[in-house]
């Protein structure tokens, strides 16, 4: 079956830095769009960027827009979402989860998420 497993949160200071990676495995990866979702505390899980399974297109939540990257390498099975100048704002624990891009929202397969917090 469908596995995602991310890594790379952590604690980190405003305008600071992380690369979040998330590992596929169960699944042809390239055949997939790839988005990351984060759900900050007392709060519902939402979007924050998506790629297309070729890698040419991308998608971002205008809170991150100019902020985060998103790139994948079908050869890893692995996306990534670079996360540039954080603000406390961006403090959730974050997922990965193959999307459907018509609507931005998960196909339903959740990684267990790695929490990032961002400390003012």
């Amino acid at each position: 079956q469908v596995q995602l497993v991310e890594s790379g949160g952590g604690l980190v200071q405003a305008g600071g830095s992380l690369r979040l990676s998330c590992a596929a495995s169960g699944m042809t990866f390239s055949s997939y769009n790839m988005g990351w979702f984060r759900q900050a505390p007392g709060k519902e899980r939402e979007f924050v960027a998506a790629i297309a399974w070729t890698g040419g297109k991308t998608n971002y939540a205008d809170s991150v827009k100019g902020r985060f990257t998103i790139s994948r390498d079908n050869a890893k099975n692995t996306v990534y979402l670079q996360m540039n100048s954080l603000k406390p704002e961006d403090t959730a624990v974050y997922y990965c989860a193959t999307v459907l891009w018509s609507a931005m929202t998960s196909l339903g397969s959740w990684g267990q998420g790695t929490k990032v917090t961002v400390s003012s």
